[in-house]
C-alpha cells in the first residue's frame, strides 16, 4: 500500500515479519495483521489569529480491535504522516497485548509545528480534529491520549468537544487529563517511571550495581525529563541529557531538577543552563555509559552510528529508535536491549488505569498507581526475559513474539466475519 510506504512503516512491517516467521504466525492472519483495520485523513481548516484560513491535514489509524478498543496516543509535528501513524498503532498493539491490557493499538496525529501556533489557534485545530474524528472515538470504541507535541490541555478540549456532542461528559474518551476533569495521578511521569523500572530490573538482571551506573538519555521532554529524574533518585548518575538542539554533559553527574527548573526559564535551552559541557544528539549516542536511553524520535540509532554506541543497556524510551540494522550490530556488541514496546509501555499502563477509575466514577491513591505500575511492568520484563532465553532469541523479537501471539489468539478465537 503506497500511501502507508514511509521508512518507520516498513521498520514496523520487517520487525513483524521476522516475528511472524520466527513463530510460523498462520499465513493469513499475517497478511491480515500487517495492516490496519481502519484510517482516517481528515483536513482541518483552521483560521489563525490575523483572520487567515489555513488547512492542515490530520490522521487517526486504528491497528486492531480484537482484544478490545483500540488506545494511542495523538501527535502534533510537521512529519507526521500516514505511514508513521500506522507504524504507531501497530506498535500500540503489541504493546498493549505484552502487558496485557484488553486494548488494540491506534494512532492519530496532525502534520504541525505546534510552537508556531498560538493558544486560542491551537484550541480551535484540536476541536476541529476532534469534531472530524468524532464517530471513530469513545470510550469502547477508541481511547486518545497525549503525545509527541500535545498534553493535557490537548486532551482536555478533546474531552470538551467530545462530550458536547454527546450532550454529557465523557471523562473517558481520553486519558492523560488534567485531575479536575477526571485525569489519573501518576499519569505525566508514567512513561519514565516505566522505563526506570525495567532497566533497574535489568541491571539487577546483569548484576550491576546502581550506584555505579551512568546513564545518558536523548530526549529531555516528558519522558527523557521523568526518567532522568527517577533515574537519579534511585542513586544513578544521569552524565548527560539533550534535546532537539543538543545536549549537555557533566561526567560527575547533572543536577536534574536544577536542570529542569532552568531549563524552563531560559525559554527552553539547555545550553543557555551551563551546567554542563555543549555536545551535539550524535555524541550523545557515543557517550561511554551503563545506560543509554533514547527518549527522542524514531530511527534514531543505525547501521551508521550503532557500531560506535558504548553503552551496556539500551533502554527505547521512545518508539523505534533503532533500525533493524542497528539491532543486529547491537546484538553482536553483547548490548543489553530493551526493546520499545516493552521499555515504553509505562504510560499506555497508567493510561488504562485512568480509563478503568473514570468508568468506576472511583479514583486511587498515587501509591497505588506506582505499586500497580511497578507489578506489571516487572511481569511483562521478567516474562520477555524468560522467553528471550528459553527460546534463545533476542529481547525484541521475544516482546514482540509475546505481543503478536496474543493478538493473534484472539483472532482465532473470534474467527472471521462473515
Amino acid at each position: 500500500m503506497h500511501e502507508l510506504d514511509t521508512p518507520t512503516f516498513r521498520l514496523a512491517v520487517a520487525q513483524f515479519d521476522q516475528a511472524a516467521e520466527a513463530m510460523e504466525l498462520d499465513h493469513n492472519l499475517r497478511e491480515r495483521l500487517k495492516l490496519p483495520q481502519r484510517s482516517l485523513i481528515v483536513t482541518l481548516p483552521v483560521r489563525r489569529d490575523d483572520g487567515r484560513v489555513e488547512v492542515y491535514t490530520g490522521y487517526r489509524v486504528q491497528h486492531d480491535t480484537a482484544r478490545g478498543p483500540t488506545k494511542g496516543g495523538i501527535r502534533y509535528h510537521p512529519d507526521v504522516n500516514l505511514g508513521e501513524v500506522a507504524a504507531l498503532a501497530m506498535w500500540m498493539t503489541w504493546k498493549c497485548a505484552l502487558a496485557d491490557l484488553p486494548y488494540g493499538g491506534a494512532k492519530g496525529g496532525v502534520a504541525i509545528n505546534p510552537k508556531q501556533f498560538s493558544r486560542p489557534e491551537l484550541q480551535r485545530l484540536t476541536r476541529r480534529y476532534a469534531a472530524e474524528i468524532f464517530p471513530l472515538i469513545g470510550p469502547d470504541k477508541d481511547v486518545p491520549a497525549p503525545d509527541v507535541g500535545t498534553d493535557a490541555q490537548v486532551m482536555a478540549w478533546i474531552m470538551d468537544t467530545y462530550s458536547q456532542q454527546m450532550g454529557y461528559s465523557v471523562p473517558g474518551v481520553v486519558t492523560g487529563k488534567p485531575l479536575s476533569i477526571g485525569g489519573s495521578l501518576g499519569r505525566e511521569e508514567a512513561t519514565g517511571r516505566g522505563v526506570v523500572c525495567v532497566t533497574m530490573e535489568a541491571l539487577r538482571h546483569l548484576k550491576l550495581d546502581i550506584r555505579n551506573t551512568t546513564v545518558a538519555i536523548q530526549g529531555f521532554g516528558n519522558v527523557g525529563f521523568h526518567t532522568a529524574r527517577i533515574m537519579q533518585e534511585c542513586g544513578a548518575r544521569v552524565i548527560a541529557v539533550s534535546d532537539v538542539q543538543g545536549g549537555l554533559y557533566n561526567s560527575n553527574g547533572l543536577d536534574i531538577p536544577e536542570l529542569f527548573t532552568r531549563y524552563k526559564t531560559n525559554g527552553q535551552s539547555l545550553r543557555d543552563t551551563k551546567l554542563g559541557d555543549w555536545l551535539s544528539n550524535e555524541e550523545l549516542l557515543q557517550l561511554d555509559c551503563t545506560v543509554l536511553v533514547p527518549a527522542a524520535l524514531s530511527e534514531q540509532i543505525t547501521k551508521h552510528n550503532a557500531p560506535k554506541l558504548r553503552c551496556r543497556i539500551l533502554a527505547e524510551g521512545a518508539n523505534g529508535p533503532t533500525t533493524l540494522e542497528a539491532d543486529r550490530i547491537l546484538q553482536d556488541q553483547g548490548v543489553f536491549i530493551i526493546p520499545d514496546i516493552l521499555a515504553n509501555s509505562g504510560g499506555v499502563i497508567v493510561s488504562y488505569f485512568e480509563w478503568v477509575q473514570d468508568g468506576q466514577r472511583f479514583f486511587w491513591k498515587a501509591s497505588d498507581i506506582q505499586e500497580r505500575l511497578q507489578d506489571i511492568m516487572i511481569t511483562a520484563f521478567h516474562r520477555t526475559l524468560e522467553f528471550s532465553v528459553s527460546k534463545k532469541t533476542s529481547m525484541r523479537m521475544a516482546a514482540l513474539m509475546s505481543g503478536i501471539d496474543k493478538v493473534a489468539q484472539a483472532h482465532l478465537y473470534r474467527g472471521l466475519y462473515p
